[in-house]
């Protein structure tokens, strides 16, 4: 029991962070994840093209637009809370922090790491990308580790995403900015 506690509470503070530390207790937690999953008796929904992980989903229910809109109130209810590592309350949320607490509005369980939420739906392209669906960037060298959810796309194409940035906390970014440009990794749809 004292284990399991101590490896919950380790995947809790562990999200967004960039250093070599960070990574080895993200390899820890996708162990831990990997052994959950093997037990789960929830059946998967969708697979990424990357993983064959079990989704975390508490029921096998069929998402609507009304879902959508609900996660998306969820986010945007927090614009202009802080960035916390490790955060999931309104005093502070770190990005995958922020992807958890939102989804989970709409009975969507998913793991609490950006990495392991990469893993869950179905991956698309980008340019299929509609609102709700996830998309995720490299900001650290190690593959993926940021997460932010499609708020908006404009009419000149540009994606517009709801995340938490750890200089400014929750706002609303641009796929069209450089730095967010030049490290997406992908897009998934869990919705």
């Amino acid at each position: 029991m004292l284990y399991f506690l101590a490896v919950v509470f380790s995947l809790i503070v562990v999200s967004c962070g960039s250093s070599t530390k960070v990574t080895s207790y993200r390899k820890t937690a996708n162990k831990v994840y990997s052994k959950i999953n093997s037990a789960n008796k929830y059946p998967s929904k969708g697979k990424s093209s990357s993983s064959s992980s079990t989704v975390y989903r508490s029921t096998n229910k069929t998402y609507t637009s009304k879902d959508t809109n609900n996660v998306l109130s969820t986010a945007k209810s927090f614009l202009g809370v802080p960035y916390k590592y490790g955060g999931t309350t309104r005093s502070g949320f770190d990005c995958s922090g922020l992807v958890f607490v939102s989804f989970d509005k709409v009975d969507l369980k998913l793991p609490r790491v950006s990495s392991q939420q990469a893993q869950e739906g179905r991956e698309i392209k980008i340019s299929e990308a509609r609102e709700g669906d996830l998309v995720f960037f490299n900001t650290s060298g190690n593959s993926i580790s940021h997460v932010g959810i499609i708020e908006s796309i404009e009419k000149s194409g540009e994606i517009k995403f709801i995340h938490s940035s750890t200089s400014k906390g929750v706002i609303i970014s641009s796929m069209d900015e450089n730095y967010w440009k030049t490290r997406f990794v992908k897009a998934v749809r869990l919705l």
